[in-house]
């Protein structure tokens, strides 16, 4: 199955584009070999917006954040705020990526344009029923507007 990640709809979110959109790309390609079934530039209720989030065959949540260099790292901390609106988070970078740099807490993910592999899992810790009900119902709505053609971004809990 190919997959298409159309992240046209926030051009800001490109600071290097041909390097983000590859590791987006490769790390939804995985996403999808494993299981799940990942949207692109999802903004979450507290108004952070995830590279990537996914939903698995479980009904478990993962979002994935995509760096596509050092200063893109240096520059955004707010992969902190994701905690409350995932199961697992992952950071996805490319291959050249320099080792060592990112925290060993989250779940790492190598990738390019063509697929990527899970270097680090993340740690698991599950929402709570209430929260991944609404997440999961949000997530499902927020996936068929854009089915049906709808720029649509945000998750509406």
């Amino acid at each position: 199955m190919d997959v298409v990640v159309d992240i046209s709809l926030t051009p800001s979110a490109m600071g290097r584009p041909e390097t983000t959109l590859a590791v987006t790309r490769g790390a939804a390609r995985l996403l999808v070999d494993l299981g799940y079934a990942p949207l692109a530039e999802v903004t979450l209720p507290n108004g952070r917006r995830a590279d990537l989030m996914a939903l698995g065959p479980k009904g478990d949540i993962v979002i994935v954040e995509v760096k596509s260099g050092l200063d893109d790292y240096r520059v955004d901390r707010k992969w902190g705020e994701y905690g409350p609106y995932c199961d697992a988070f992952h950071f996805a970078v490319a291959p050249q990526f320099p080792d060592g740099i990112l925290p060993q807490e989250p779940g790492l993910i190598v990738a390019d344009g063509f697929g990527g592999a899970v270097v680090r899992a993340a740690p698991v810790t599950p929402l709570a029923g209430a929260r991944r009900k609404a997440l999961t119902l949000a997530f499902a709505r927020l996936a068929a507007l854009r089915a049906a053609g709808v720029a649509a971004e945000r998750l509406s809990v």
